[in-house]
């Protein structure tokens, strides 16, 4: 007996997808992975975000995004692939809020010159509404994020860690730069109260921004201190 049989089911109807899905990433990670590794990926992402996904059928595509940015991070950790752009994860609990503002606000700062992830420890079903509405007041559309689960890949290739609220749910690789931001929980808040933590987000990721992007040198050794 299954914890969650539905999910189950909903993995039988969709099997000829994910193989569909685990073809064109394989042709996409040809000479860097075997065609099974790649699926393995696809389906093992699919499980995951199915665990807690509201409405399921997002969840192909989401599937696909999820997979690429794993296999992406997988293949940097192993040193089949090399970049000079920085890799930034922001980690909270239910990557619903405080997590994914962090990526999007970085990921304006950044202009494309780092590479932003977002993960949960227990991510949630959906983003908060009140911080999709908050970031919406700057222009930046959340609507189409989901919260994504916490795995051992996308740490591994991350340069820097920013952990928010999260514990130590994290593993710890040495030779990485580790942050942990104290930030109020913006869940079941009001818009009011998350402008609050948002704009404190902002200044705190500015200055991560620049310390990356003026001066990554200092950061590598810092973490190396």
């Amino acid at each position: 007996m299954t914890d969650h049989p539905e999910h189950g089911l909903g993995l039988q109807d969709n099997t000829e997808l994910l193989h569909r899905i685990s073809a064109r990433l394989a042709d996409r990670f040809a000479g860097i992975f075997a065609a099974e590794t790649v699926e393995r990926y696809v389906f093992e992402s699919y499980t995951a975000l199915a665990r807690t996904a509201k409405i399921k059928t997002h969840l192909p595509s989401t599937t696909e995004h999820f997979a690429n940015d794993r296999l992406n991070a997988l293949a940097k950790s192993k040193g089949a692939v090399t970049s000079d752009v920085p890799e930034v994860l922001f980690v909270c609990v239910q990557n619903a809020g405080r997590s994914q503002m962090a990526a999007a606000l970085l990921n304006v700062e950044a202009k494309g010159r780092i590479r932003v992830r977002s993960a949960g420890s227990l991510p949630a079903a959906e983003l908060d509404p009140a911080v999709v509405a908050a970031m919406s007041e700057m222009g930046l559309d959340l609507t189409r994020d989901y919260p994504k689960p916490l795995t051992d890949d996308v740490v591994r290739a991350s340069d820097v860690v920013i952990t928010m609220g999260c514990g130590d749910s994290c593993p710890i690789y040495p030779g990485k730069r580790y942050e942990d931001w104290e930030l109020a929980d913006p869940a079941g808040l009001p818009v009011a109260a998350v402008r609050i933590i948002r704009d404190e987000i902002h200044d705190r990721v500015k200055a991560l921004a620049a310390s990356l992007l003026h001066n990554p040198s200092s950061d590598k050794e810092e973490s190396n201190a």
